[in-house]
């Protein structure tokens, strides 16, 4: 049977994008999967993920990485809600990897069995679909998941530094470094950076103090 694992990083961020990733394995290979130590991605120092990313590549009978960028983001904000966005993104996943027999997914909605079934429904799969709360920690697949899209998320902060010649940290709103760039950058320009989230409540009101 081929297992696929899907879960995010980036959802909370106010800086940068959202990153969905599926995984799919034969389900003979999680004893692969748990001798490199897969464990949910949080857990994990930087150094630990990056190192396991090229195991679990290697194990990986498929792969996608969804990127969805802050405007997009901020864009589909003005029409849907943020676990509708969570439920299209899933099933995007879910499509491009259709050869699965049974998805378990990170579950991105307080009501577990509701995330799931609205994913099944917007993907229109007929795999089985598990959704479950701390899937990541549970189960070997999903925390490979969650490392694959963890590493492609902090990768891609680094490069918005890189790009933009400074500090952003990792680009949450409780990040000091978050929060410094994002008023400096406002004082500045007199408007966010193209990589913020302007829907976020963290953005609009840097924004208004100091416009």
């Amino acid at each position: 049977m081929l297992l696929l694992g899907v879960d995010e990083a980036g959802k909370g961020p106010v800086i940068g994008s959202m990153f969905v990733a599926g995984l799919v394995i034969d389900e003979e290979k999680l004893f692969d999967l748990a001798a490199i130590g897969v464990k949910d991605s949080k857990q994990l120092t930087p150094e630990r993920r990056e190192f396991m990313v090229k195991k679990i590549e290697r194990i990986a009978d498929d792969k996608y990485i969804l990127e969805v960028l802050p405007r997009v983001i901020d864009e589909l904000r003005q029409v849907i809600t943020m676990n509708d966005i969570m439920v299209r993104c899933f099933s995007q996943v879910l499509q491009r990897l259709s050869s699965a027999d049974r998805a378990i997914l990170d579950a991105a909605d307080v009501n577990e069995a509701r995330f799931g079934e609205r994913v099944r429904k917007a993907s229109g799969t007929s795999m089985d679909i598990l959704a479950e709360h701390k899937a990541d920690q549970n189960h070997p697949v999903v925390s490979a998941a969650s490392i694959l899209a963890k590493v492609q998320r902090d990768k891609s902060v680094r490069e918005l530094e890189q790009s933009m010649n400074c500090i952003i940290g990792s680009g949450y709103p409780g990040d000091p470094l978050t929060i410094e760039f994002l008023g400096r950058w406002v004082k500045e320009h007199r408007d966010l950076p193209p990589c913020a989230r302007h829907t976020w409540a963290t953005a609009q009101r840097i924004k208004a103090s100091f416009i």
